[in-house]
């Protein structure tokens, strides 16, 4: 048993080892440039890459600018998890087909300035493709979490953040997708927050 979890261990901390820092950073910026320009953030992904995407919209939403950093700011990052509800997940699936379940609420918000994060495990999801392509044809920014061999996702992403892995994989890329996700909500925690600490610094300097 000890060594079945060395071994699992093993496979997470080598995957953390080779994040893909470059793709990270490049996602970073994008996110940078979608908050200067108010645009909004679509994320999607379907089971696992569900909650995930969930997880993360709260978290970013509400932890960025929580706390002392929540009133220095008059405009917040907006994070959304495509579809919004589980209604209208069920509605487009049952009603259209569940290869639209992204698209189709996408289609309905997207705007120039946005930018969408779409996560697969195997990057080849037919729904999440369909998603992807809509966004590229609006020339929106794509940052595409994924894993295996990256599939078409990995093709088509403009910030290609690939955990490869053996094909069935899950239980890891999730897990490092989940520490990438948590990567970027602190780093905006931190930008911020120095930002804070140095306006207020200054601010001291200044009354001194």
């Amino acid at each position: 048993m000890q060594e079945y979890i060395k071994y699992f261990s093993h496979k997470i901390v080598t995957a953390i080892a080779n994040l893909p820092e470059e793709e990270i950073s490049k996602a970073i910026n994008i996110l940078q440039a979608t908050y200067e320009r108010d645009g909004r953030i679509y994320v999607f992904g379907n089971g696992g890459s569900l909650a995930l995407a969930t997880h993360w919209v709260s978290d970013f939403n509400k932890t960025v600018f929580g706390h002392r950093n929540g009133n220095q700011h008059s405009k917040k990052f907006q994070a959304i998890r495509l579809p919004s509800t589980e209604s209208e997940l069920t509605a487009w699936a049952n009603d259209v087909g569940y290869d639209m379940v992204f698209a189709g609420p996408l289609k309905n918000y997207i705007q120039d300035a946005d930018t969408i994060i779409a996560i697969s495990s195997s990057g080849n999801s037919a729904n999440i493709i369909k998603a992807v392509e809509l966004a590229r044809g609006y020339k929106v920014p794509v940052i595409g979490l994924s894993g295996f061999d990256g599939g078409r996702l990995h093709e088509l992403a403009d910030a290609k953040i690939l955990i490869p892995t053996p094909p069935g994989e899950y239980g890891i890329v999730e897990s490092v997708h989940g520490i990438v996700l948590h990567l970027i909500t602190q780093y905006f925690k931190d930008y911020f927050s120095h930002i804070v600490k140095a306006s207020e610094h200054e601010h001291l300097s200044y009354r001194q």
